[in-house]
């Protein structure tokens, strides 16, 4: 079934976010861009924007497409759910938009009713952990009702059709992106190393993620575990955890207990703004999880041309291209993560393109650009053209 009318120019657009202002998550990067990325396809059409966790304060939105947000945020935790949900209800069942896109999955249940009462269609995102072994049945039941479902991830796509048993023309894969103008090479920035106290040709891991206690599969256990292994090589090794979260204090216990305090630095939160800094200053990025649906953080890595370590057990299968890009490892194996990262600093792993910055930049680029995900997106919103 085609979701979108082909006789339609600027069809109406209802987008239902988690929010993409005030927390710059995976998802929240995500459903940015699309609507991004949505507005440039359609330019004349109509976008009614909804935001469950965003308020009105924090908006700061540019397009020439009209636009309108609405925000949950102001409404109290306790109440927000059922008030999003009922927002969204009525305002679909008012408007008739000629499609609605949740970027979670967690929206469909009313997505689905709002089909069944208006026709309307949906789409939704399946990024990653909430798209597997998915158990409510409202939820399991909506899925069966979208008119496509697009995957971040091979992986996260294959684990929806085994688990959920959907229609393999059900469910379509839309890979992140990553911002090729924002993430570039550079020199190590002169200012992190002098505020780390650290030497330019220093070999540094990095790990930019959410220190969360009860998400043990982020994989950041792993290369601390690894260090002792990698010291033995490389003794002025230095790993840098960007992220702030509720598994600070644990982790800094685990540095003490194991010495480590000398070659490890928890960097907490990092500004959008010197992300793309930190990046540049490492010479690997280690992200061994087992959890990740996709990873816009390899992305990011890569498109500064630093190679990229990650598991083989989930999205970053894909994020890396299947290797192409970096290294896929067992994530439970502290010596195979520990020889990988002592390969790529050695330069002695066996892959050439993760010691080219340039030539990895570009394959990064043309593989999973702005203009990659552009072409793909429009792809599925012009049926007639695949």
């Amino acid at each position: 079934m085609d979701a979108m009318p082909k006789s339609d120019p600027s069809p109406a657009f209802h987008l239902w976010f988690p929010n993409i202002f005030e927390f710059k998550g995976g998802i929240q990067v995500f459903s940015a861009v699309f609507l991004e990325t949505l507005q440039s396809l359609y330019p004349q059409s109509r976008y009614d924007v909804f935001l469950k966790q965003d308020r009105p304060a924090s908006i700061d939105w540019q397009s020439a497409a009209p636009t309108r947000f609405h925000c949950a945020g102001n409404v109290p935790a306790r109440l927000r759910t059922p008030a999003f949900a009922a927002q969204l209800l009525s305002q679909g069942v008012q408007q008739r938009p000629n499609l609605v896109i949740s970027t979670h999955l967690n929206y469909t249940p009313v997505a689905a009713l709002l089909k069944r009462l208006t026709h309307v269609p949906f789409w939704a995102i399946a990024h990653g952990i909430e798209a597997w072994d998915i158990q409510k049945p409202s939820l399991r039941k909506a899925l069966h009702h979208a008119d496509l479902i697009l995957a971040v991830s091979s992986y996260t796509r294959d684990r929806l059709l085994k688990e959920q048993n959907l229609r393999p023309d059900q469910v379509v894969v839309l890979p992140n992106t990553v911002d090729g103008d924002r993430f570039q090479v550079a020199p190590k920035p002169a200012y992190l190393l002098e505020r780390y106290n650290l030497q330019p040709n220093q070999p540094i891991i990095l790990t930019v993620n959410r220190l969360v206690a009860n998400e043990p599969y982020r994989g950041y256990d792993k290369v601390l575990e690894a260090l002792p292994q990698i010291r033995q090589v490389l003794p002025d090794v230095h790993y840098i955890i960007a992220g702030k979260g509720d598994d600070r204090p644990r982790l800094e216990q685990f540095i003490a207990q194991h010495n480590l305090q000398d070659c490890v630095t928890l960097a907490g939160f990092v500004p959008d703004e010197e992300l793309c800094n930190y990046y540049n200053l490492c010479d690997v990025f280690a992200m061994p999880s087992k959890l990740e649906g996709f990873g816009i953080v390899y992305l990011e890595a890569l498109a500064c041309g630093k190679p990229a370590l990650g598991g083989n057990q989930d999205g970053a299968i894909d994020a890396l291209c299947q290797g192409k890009f970096g290294a896929l490892i067992d994530p439970d194996s502290v010596d195979e993560i520990a020889q990988a990262l002592i390969g790529i600093l050695q330069k002695t792993y066996s892959n050439p393109l993760l010691y080219q910055p340039q030539q990895l930049r570009a394959s990064v680029i043309e593989t999973y650009g702005r203009e990659s995900f552009r072409k793909n997106l429009a792809g599925f919103l012009q049926p007639q053209s695949r």
